[in-house]
């Protein structure tokens, strides 16, 4: 199990009131709700492994050389992610939580968390779930392995599950092409244009009739007219130079450095006077002792 630690610490934030707070009036609503969220889904779950995925760098360079536009929309100030001012403090504690308890926590310099699962999904032997609730990584849906997204639309007490058959029923390309569907269709979430004039349906049929957006270039590029639906092929043509770019900014890589890391669930924390001592600077005790309980099982 991976889990996309930034997209979850944000649900858990903006679905927690701030009214949640340590002893001394710091908002932990982020931190509880994480560790409750890990708790529900090692219980519902039993995954064998799990590893919290973090975000090295939000805004990673090569993505940003290859579109000015990446996520340009959300930062603060220089290369500073916008994050809410409560939300800001609770981040380094999070991480010393999941260090103290002995979950593995990864990241990789110039990389974001997507491109950590990425990566330890490539390299997995066996069947992976995603947790998240970023579409992004809907790319990684794989049945024949499995590789399936939990997707935390609806919050962890309804997680939309993500194989191949939701990504076709949804949006009408095979299950393993959403990457170009995104491509071509945009995300302005992200910051990626997408090409004008192409929307859903469009990108859809384009995607089906072609298989895939390498073969969808190959057929513009070789002066192919069969296929393209009505208009579609001049916004094509006019978008090339985005064509070119976008798929190294949308899909995540398989092959991010990483340290080598034990991702066995541990069944007893790793480092026990230091959880303690987070357990009573910040009110902790109560979703630590429900995670421990169910570590232990």
């Amino acid at each position: 199990m991976l889990l996309d630690t930034p997209s979850l610490y944000f649900r858990a934030f903006y679905g927690i009131p701030e009214s949640i707070t340590a002893p001394d009036g710091m908002p932990v609503n982020a931190v509880r709700g994480l560790i409750d969220m890990i708790a529900t889904l090692v219980r519902q779950h039993s995954p064998g492994e799990l590893a919290a995925t973090m975000d090295a760098d939000w805004r990673p360079a090569f993505r940003v050389a290859a579109i000015p536009t990446y996520k340009a929309h959300r930062v603060a100030h220089g290369h500073t992610e916008e994050v809410p001012d409560t939300l800001v403090p609770q981040i380094p504690v999070i991480e010393q939580v999941l260090d103290a308890v002995g979950i593995a926590r990864l990241e990789s310099p110039g990389y974001e968390a997507d491109d950590v699962i990425g990566t330890l999904t490539h390299q997995a032997p066996g069947a992976v779930d995603i947790v998240t609730g970023d579409r992004d990584l809907f790319q990684l849906v794989d049945d024949a392995r499995p590789v399936r997204v939990l997707y935390t639309v609806r919050g962890l007490r309804n997680l939309q599950l993500v194989d191949e058959a939701f990504v076709t029923a949804k949006y009408g390309v095979p299950g393993r092409a959403y990457a170009d569907f995104a491509t071509l269709r945009g995300d302005p979430s992200d910051g990626l244009p997408g090409v004008a004039g192409v929307g859903d349906k469009t990108a859809a049929a384009l995607i089906t009739r072609f298989g895939s957006l390498e073969a969808l270039l190959a057929a513009l590029d070789e002066g192919v007219t069969e296929g393209f639906p009505a208009g579609s092929r001049s916004k094509l043509a006019a978008s090339r130079d985005y064509l070119t770019v976008a798929p190294a900014v949308v899909k995540v890589a398989p092959d991010a450095p990483l340290p080598s890391a034990d991702l066995t669930l541990p069944a007893k924390p790793r480092d026990p006077e230091e959880l303690v001592r987070l357990a009573d600077r910040y009110g902790l005790d109560s979703p630590l002792n429900r995670l421990l309980d169910v570590l232990r099982r």
